[in-house]
């Protein structure tokens, strides 16, 4: 396996990407298969019934949505200090799939919410601050298309990021700081799980599949990238020599020779 050095050279990311995705893109249908299938074969909570199974789908959403920021983050750091060859491709890549985890987020968590709450939307601490996310992510979204040169681009993109992180602790310890109706941990604490077993073991199997799907289209989406920029660059390059090969006459408004 190629070290992560090596692979800041696109070619050889481009040869491992395309070893890489194959078995990404397989070990996630198969995890999706089986979470699913513990999912809707784990037993109903005695409390919340069958919608207690939308956390399968929000609680991995939920997660990716702060883990993909904190990559784009980096890379970030990695674009800005180190001019890391990839670091703006992974933070380009990465910010369209943040976006959607995050709305897949919001929105499962308004189904959950409205037979638990009595309300599709409360302007809770945890729910403003994920709302929040999402419209950071759209407005690095609009900095990648707004602005026609990529290199300008990323190094905005790259300053919004750093800047938009300052929300990813406030979305994880919301529950923690104030006093809000969305539950605190209940898998990750220091007296253990606090959800049965038996409904416990698909979250993490999901978890997994949803890591899986994200890494495969991660990677996709990089490999994208490079050959995006390969042709614009083929392109401009095939601009710029056309004049010279065109004849003399030609250039001052007469007929070829």
């Amino acid at each position: 396996m190629p070290s992560l050095t090596s692979l800041a050279n696109p070619g050889r990311f481009m040869a491992f990407a395309g070893l890489a995705l194959p078995w990404l893109a397989g070990l996630a249908c198969v995890s999706f298969a089986a979470g699913l299938w513990f999912a809707f074969t784990a037993p109903a909570d005695y409390q919340q019934g069958e919608t207690v199974r939308i956390m399968y789908l929000h609680v991995p959403s939920a997660y990716l949505a702060l883990l993909i920021y904190s990559i784009m983050s980096v890379s970030a750091v990695g674009a800005l200090v180190w001019r890391h060859p990839l670091a703006e491709v992974s933070m380009k890549a990465a910010a369209p799939l943040g976006c959607a985890f995050t709305f897949l987020c919001l929105v499962t968590g308004s189904l959950w919410g409205k037979p638990m709450w009595g309300a599709w939307w409360v302007w809770d601490a945890r729910l403003t601050s994920v709302l929040v996310l999402f419209l950071i992510y759209l407005g690095i979204l609009a900095i990648w298309n707004a602005i026609e040169d990529q290199g300008q681009a990323g190094r905005i993109a790259a300053i919004a990021t750093l800047v938009g992180f300052v929300n990813i602790p406030i979305v994880k310890f919301s529950v923690e700081w104030w006093n809000t109706l969305h539950q605190g941990s209940s898998v990750f604490t220091f007296d253990g799980p606090k959800i049965a077993p038996e409904i416990l073991l698909p979250l993490p199997v999901m978890a997994g599949a949803f890591t899986l799907l994200f890494a495969a289209l991660q990677l996709a989406g990089m490999r994208n990238e490079i050959l995006r920029r390969r042709l614009r660059r083929l392109a401009i390059l095939a601009a710029s020599d056309a004049p010279q090969r065109l004849p003399a006459a030609s250039l001052e408004g007469g007929a070829p020779a």
